[in-house]
């Protein structure tokens, strides 16, 4: 049936499937978990009901998705990318009120109960088009040199800028830095000279301990909310730097996110047994229910599935000849990867909170559909299985 769906075009990885779906049924465990003990009085299953509806929407997208070869992902490139741009200008215009006035953030649209977030869906159809750029410039500039190097520079610039701006315009800063670290993913897969890549690496630093300084500082930060960083921003890197300062407001979710997780110890406390108070555990703060309940074993176990996930991806990238897909690949690789590592990290102390969910775990629809388009471009790359390059196939350009 599954193939009669898909065309029979060629083999489905199963492998990735596998992991996928683990992951996704540890998600709808972990939620109904958070809501159970959510002091909000949400129903825990009409939650579930809801995530598994948008599940069920995700694996549409990917089947859908698999029917593009990568001629075809090529050509509707442009046309995703111009979809995805007029949503994320159309939010800033008509985003819910409700949710900007609680999150701080002009990035959700809202209609009744439903949300939709442009960004999440943005981000896999960023990647196409920013593989397509580098591609052609490859395939006109075939010798790597210092000017050619810098001219593609200049184009991943030009096409990347605008959606930064229209990502700070939303105040969504850990959304900023998914879409940074794809092109950091992407640039450094392009064949740039280390020489230019060493030198944006090393600036790259140098803002960020300015901007660490800055933000340390009474003036600093009075600086940077000049470039429009919002108050709760700045309490969010306050709760990171002191957790324990004050248990009561901004640090209140992390310390107790912190506490959850020790509270786990090896083998965890048990399937829906939960002693710590971590609000709207659910979205951001999911790691600290698998922490609490499954301890460093189950955790670790969460972890392994990721590791295989990531690897599994780059198993099929390393199996293609196509450029096009082999930095689509590099693009859904940091993404998730960078989701992994953010979202985790901000629920052990580690890195501030950004708002970052944990991929196909986290409740939410609109960066569950995001990620699962993800998984079905790197489904297509297996499914249809092309060994060709840009320059072997005609009418490509």
């Amino acid at each position: 049936m599954f193939k009669r769906i898909l065309g029979g075009k060629g083999e489905v990885d199963w492998g990735i499937i596998f992991v996928v779906l683990m992951l996704a049924l540890i998600g709808l465990a972990s939620i109904y978990v958070a809501v159970v003990h959510d002091s909000s009085g949400a129903n825990p299953m009409r939650m579930m009901v809801m995530q598994g509806i948008w599940y069920i929407l995700g694996i549409c997208a990917v089947i859908f998705i698999m029917q593009f070869d990568s001629e075809r992902l090529w050509r509707i490139s442009p046309y995703i990318f111009a979809v995805g741009v007029f949503l994320m200008v159309a939010v800033l215009i008509f985003y819910s009120r409700s949710y900007a006035m609680t999150t701080g953030g002009k990035s959700w649209f809202a209609l009744g109960p439903l949300t939709f977030q442009p960004s999440e869906v943005m981000k896999p159809a960023f990647v196409l088009m920013l593989a397509r750029v580098i591609a052609v410039h490859n395939l006109e500039y075939s010798e790597h040199t210092l000017a050619n190097d810098l001219l593609l520079l200049r184009k991943i610039v030009m096409w990347s800028l605008p959606i930064i701006i229209l990502v700070l315009l939303q105040h969504d800063f850990g959304t900023m830095l998914v879409f940074l670290a794809i092109i950091f993913g992407m640039t450094l897969v392009s064949g740039i000279s280390w020489r230019i890549l060493g030198t944006v690496i090393g600036a790259g630093a140098v803002l960020g301990g300015g901007a660490i300084a800055l933000v340390a500082s009474d003036v600093g930060r009075h600086i940077l909310g000049k470039f429009g960083f919002q108050a709760y921003q700045f309490a969010r890197i306050d709760a990171w730097l002191k957790p324990q300062g004050d248990t009561s407001n901004s640090a209140y979710q992390l310390w107790h996110s912190m506490t959850a997780i020790g509270s786990g110890g090896l083998t965890g406390t048990g399937f829906n047994v939960s002693h710590v108070n971590v609000p709207v555990r659910e979205s951001d703060m999911i790691f600290s229910v698998i922490g609490e309940n499954a301890g460093f074993v189950g955790s670790l176990i969460v972890l392994l599935l990721y590791f295989l996930l990531i690897y599994r991806i780059f198993q099929v990238v390393m199996e293609t000849s196509n450029q096009f897909y082999a930095y689509i690949g590099a693009g859904i690789i940091m993404m998730l990867v960078f989701h992994i590592f953010e979202n985790i990290g901000m629920s052990i102390g580690l890195v501030p909170l950004t708002g970052i969910p944990l991929p196909f775990i986290s409740q939410g629809g609109s960066a569950l559909v995001g990620n699962m388009i993800g998984i079905g471009l790197i489904m297509s790359m297996s499914f249809h299985n092309q060994k060709y390059t840009l320059s072997e196939r005609e009418g490509f350009a």
